[in-house]
């Protein structure tokens, strides 16, 4: 395929304006595939800034980037101006240690999770698929930023990252194995199916509910965050007479580059909307998320009888 130049150019002005980018589908919060959602994960857990592309916005540069490098395939990492590779590439330099290296980043921190369970009913079963599998095979855990478990049998490697449970090896990268620490693999048969599952203590809490003046006085406090989601004229009719962040335009992605242990507590006027943004602020990884219970219209009715009801 033949790249047009004004899209080469275009490639190139990304490349040199930005040391990290990658080309992927959707954006950091919201991957539009596995693949990307993989990549963007892994430079996330890192912490490095990088520029991203959303290729399904740019049909240009969605086949014009296949073009440039000659690689075929979404996502694609570019560091320093040169093609790094796609997903699997990166998680195996991640996993190595080489990506670290490329970037400019402190070693991996190759410390083994501790206290990690594998109860016996989980160890029959693992044991049994491992011997399947055939010699010198491993339990392949992953743990994303999202706390979600991926199991795989993957040869055992010197080179992990593992832990041993009741003769079970389990092989993590370097941000999963972070994540492992004090977790349980069980394995059940029940109404939640059949399968292995983790009890994981560093998981984030679930959106809790929180009752207007709960969340008045912790706002007075500065102890909460408060995030009305509601568009303007909405908030025109309507407002609290407390502090309070915004969803406009600019403001979303500031909110998700704080600290993820910042108590975040979420309001609309009757609580559905501000449900579904409290759960996507919980899906990227903040442990204190709070849906504010009936919205502007309960604060209004328990706290500030001074607020319009509309």
């Amino acid at each position: 395929m033949s790249l047009p130049p004004d899209v080469r150019e275009r490639i190139e002005t990304l490349l040199t304006g930005n040391r990290v980018v990658l080309f992927m589908k959707g954006q950091p919060s919201m991957p539009q595939c596995g693949f990307s959602a993989k990549a963007a994960g892994i430079l996330g857990d890192l912490g490095v800034e990088y520029a991203h592309v959303n290729v399904l916005a740019d049909p240009e540069i969605r086949e014009g980037i296949k073009a440039f490098g000659n690689w075929p395939t979404i996502p694609q990492l570019y560091i320093d101006g040169e093609l790094v590779g796609g997903s699997d590439i990166i998680e195996e330099m991640a996993s190595s240690g080489d990506l670290n290296t490329a970037l400019g980043l402190p070693p991996v921190d190759r410390t083994p999770p501790a206290g990690v369970t594998v109860t016996p009913a989980a160890a029959k079963m693992l044991r049994e698929a491992l011997d399947g599998a055939g010699s010198d095979t491993a339990l392949s855990l992953a743990i994303d930023g999202r706390f979600q478990p991926r199991f795989q049998i993957a040869q055992a490697s010197d080179q992990a990252i593992a832990v041993e449970s009741e003769g079970i090896r389990i092989q993590f990268d370097a941000a999963s194995a972070r994540r492992a620490d004090g977790i349980t693999i069980d394995w059940v048969d029940d109404v939640r199916g059949k399968g292995l599952v983790i009890d994981n203590p560093n998981a984030p809490k679930p959106v809790l509910p929180l009752v207007p003046a709960e969340a008045d006085a912790r706002v007075r406090a500065g102890s909460l965050t408060l995030v009305d989601v509601r568009p303007a004229d909405e908030r025109a009719v309507a407002s609290v007479g407390v502090a309070f962040e915004t969803l406009d335009e600019g403001n979303r992605a500031r909110l998700e580059a704080l600290p993820k242990d910042t108590a975040l507590a979420f309001l609309c006027h009757s609580g559905g909307r501000s449900q579904q943004a409290a759960e996507h602020f919980h899906a990227l990884g903040f442990t204190q998320v709070y849906n504010v219970e009936g919205g502007i219209d309960a604060w209004s009715e328990t706290v500030d009888a001074s607020i319009p009801r509309y």
